[in-house]
């Protein structure tokens, strides 16, 4: 069968693949720890559980509006506004099947062929993938480790053309789990008045995962408002990955698209999982708290742990729940280092450079692990430490 070409301009969520691998290694009676996936390890808190169940008795299992339930999008409304201290009218936001459908119906909504769109690297590969699915240019900014893994604005000014059509910004950051200042995004703003045309797609997602500071959008600084379209879900926060819930705050003359573009391809989120997310954001949110405090202990035990393993150096991530310790001392490459330590460790974790080419010499170690676990494969690189040291 001969493919459509724009299939092959499809990237890969790398952290897929080698889930699938180190499964297949555990079935062959491998043990395995299993630091690659951006899932939380926490259960769903009971109170959004219940809440599911409680709809699917009630009858939540038909067709909802393509844009979202409305019961949901004001509890949506309403968290935004004691959040980011912003207020949007209920059709402004798009209720969808998880956070990916956003950036890909985001960028097919706003972005021709020839555009160009700026975007994170190292950062979530799927940015890079769906602007080549479209026929856009992708034009990386780097996340630099001595910026405290964040962009430089004088970078940015330098990237900005006439041909940019969308900026996308990730804070809390994955893979490298830095995290924007009001500052930063201040000048950020203020660079963007001189390219009106620029839009923002603010991807926000880790915003509850915060260790230190205060998480900031740009959609709150002046002018940024109808420039920016925010993305977040309940992945993350909830530990929902599986419920596929996410969803855009948009500017009124964005939303009915991403509506339309919802209504041609999967109709709707499922309704029942929409009256979940109303507990998630109205209910208590003790064990999210909880989910918080324990993943950052888990990310002094690993940050502290790596930086006494020889060729590795790891800054403390602010934010989300990765580390990406630099390796470059180490002269294995990022691939060459993430394979060795599946294959003769035992530990699962990613390439820099799957998180785009300025992610070579690092490799992402996802902290949504145990401690006792994380603890054993510090053990386990350690041991494996004698084929790089000098």
């Amino acid at each position: 069968m001969r493919l459509a070409n724009r299939v092959s301009r499809l990237g890969q969520e790398t952290a897929f693949e080698v889930l699938a691998k180190a499964k297949k290694l555990e079935a062959e009676g491998k043990k395995i720890v299993h630091l690659e996936i951006g899932e939380p390890d926490f259960d769903t808190p009971r109170n959004i559980r219940e809440a599911a169940k409680k709809a699917i008795d009630k009858g939540w299992t038909h067709y909802g509006p393509s844009g979202g339930l409305p019961q949901l999008k004001e509890a949506i409304v309403s968290y935004i506004e004691r959040t980011r201290h912003l207020k949007y009218d209920p059709d402004q936001v798009v209720v969808m099947p998880g956070g990916k459908p956003v950036m890909y119906f985001l960028i097919h909504a706003l972005v021709n062929e020839g555009d160009e769109v700026i975007y994170p690297n190292p950062g979530f590969p799927i940015y890079e993938s769906v602007i080549n699915f479209v026929g856009a240019k992708p034009v990386p900014i780097q996340i630099k480790e001595e910026k405290e893994f964040n962009l430089d604005v004088s970078d940015l000014e330098k990237l900005l053309s006439p041909k940019t059509k969308l900026l996308i910004l990730n804070s809390p950051q994955n893979p490298c789990g830095g995290v924007l200042s009001l500052k930063e995004l201040e000048k950020i703003a203020d660079l963007l008045k001189k390219y009106p045309d620029v839009m923002v797609m603010s991807d926000e997602i880790y915003s509850e995962i915060l260790y230190e500071g205060k998480h900031h959008s740009i959609a709150a600084l002046d002018g940024m408002k109808d420039r920016t379209i925010i993305l977040d879900g309940y992945s993350k926060t909830f530990a929902m990955t599986g419920w596929r819930l996410g969803y855009a705050v948009c500017p009124k003359d964005i939303a009915p698209s991403m509506v339309k573009l919802m209504n041609n391809s999967v109709s709707c989120t499922a309704s029942f999982t929409q009256i979940a997310g109303i507990e998630a954001l109205n209910g208590p949110w003790d064990d999210v708290k909880k989910m918080v405090a324990e993943f950052k202990t888990r990310r002094d035990v690993i940050v502290e742990g790596l930086n006494k393993i020889p060729g590795f150096t790891c800054r403390k991530p602010n934010g989300a729940f990765y580390v990406f310790p630099n390796i470059k001392k180490t002269g294995v490459s990022s691939k060459d280092m993430a394979d060795m330590l599946l294959y003769e460790g035992g530990v699962a974790c990613l390439s820099g450079a799957s998180f785009g080419a300025f992610g070579e010499g690092y490799i992402r170690f996802s902290y949504a692990n145990s401690v006792e676990n994380i603890k054993i494969a510090l053990d386990s690189i350690k041991k494996l430490s004698h084929k790089w040291a000098k």
